[in-house]
């Protein structure tokens, strides 16, 4: 049995094994739904799984008939609607371990022009061999290329565009940053809060502050509840969802920060430096 809850806590749900197929997504529209270069779930039978706060879900259909819920408090995606039997559930929300570990890489396809994939699980451009499931195509970018690097949420409602060179890009495994964005940890790059411009949807980013928290938030568009740039205006910078963007920002992240709190499922494979905790001042 897992216990597992959005970052706000409004929507928990649990879920009975046998746990099984889990694997790293690495398509677009998990791309932009969890602001990360890929989304890990794991598949559970839907006769042991149970929901509540239902109330609080709302859900964005990001293909013909596959909706991506999300918590409208706090924008983490939840458990989508049961398939033959099995509900696929966002493993990053997961407040223990369930047993499985992840078996491939699959729509490497579609991956992140800034990712490189470590380690030695199988990859997949698409889904693995003989599943029966037709391949929707990668979604396309919402506007044209211009000068800067895009981004985009999955609906296109938000859109914004990245003016200046970034000061580092780094990936965060904390508790936190793990329910935020329902995934193996968050994947975020920071530059002058000058430098982001929305050109879209501005007024439909949704932020969340962690009570107990003296800085975390998270923001996210109300339409389709994709992650979209924080600009933190008091700090003087902005953070921005390295899944949320259309191209190439030509910075890689450098380093894992709190390692410590890692997913009990996820091998850290490539060779960047670690921190169990914050980074050094």
């Amino acid at each position: 049995m897992t216990n597992s809850r959005c970052l706000c806590g409004a929507v928990r749900w649990t879920a009975a094994g046998p746990f099984q197929f889990m694997s790293h997504c690495h398509c677009s529209r998990c791309r932009k739904a969890h602001g990360t270069p890929f989304a890990t779930y794991v598949a559970a039978p839907s006769d042991g799984f149970s929901l509540t706060g239902a109330e609080h879900v709302a859900r964005y259909e990001s293909s013909p008939g596959f909706f991506r819920p999300f918590c409208t408090r706090c924008g983490s995606v939840t458990p989508g609607d049961a398939w033959q039997g099995l509900v696929f559930l966002p493993a990053g929300c997961m407040e223990n371990d369930p047993g499985e570990r992840p078996s491939a890489h699959i729509f490497v396809g579609s991956k992140a022009p800034w990712y490189e994939i470590p380690g030695a699980l199988p990859q997949f451009e698409a889904y693995p061999p003989g599943t029966d499931v037709a391949a929707q195509p990668d979604r396309p970018p919402p506007d044209p290329p211009g000068p800067s690097p895009r981004g985009s949420c999955l609906c296109g409602s938000v859109a914004f565009v990245v003016e200046e060179p970034a000061f580092f890009a780094r990936y965060c495994h904390c508790s936190r940053c793990r329910q935020a964005r329902a995934a193996a940890y968050a994947a975020n790059m920071l530059t002058r809060v000058e430098a982001v411009r929305f050109t879209r949807g501005a007024d439909l980013v949704a932020s969340y502050k962690l009570p107990e928290a003296k800085f975390f938030t998270q923001a996210f568009c109300r339409s389709c509840g994709s992650p979209a740039p924080r600009l933190d205006h008091g700090r003087h910078f902005a953070v921005v969802p390295l899944g949320a963007l259309d191209d190439d920002p030509g910075v890689r992240p450098s380093e894992h920060i709190w390692t410590e709190s890692k997913a009990p499922w996820f091998e850290i494979a490539d060779g960047l430096t670690q921190h169990p905790g914050a980074p050094p001042a």
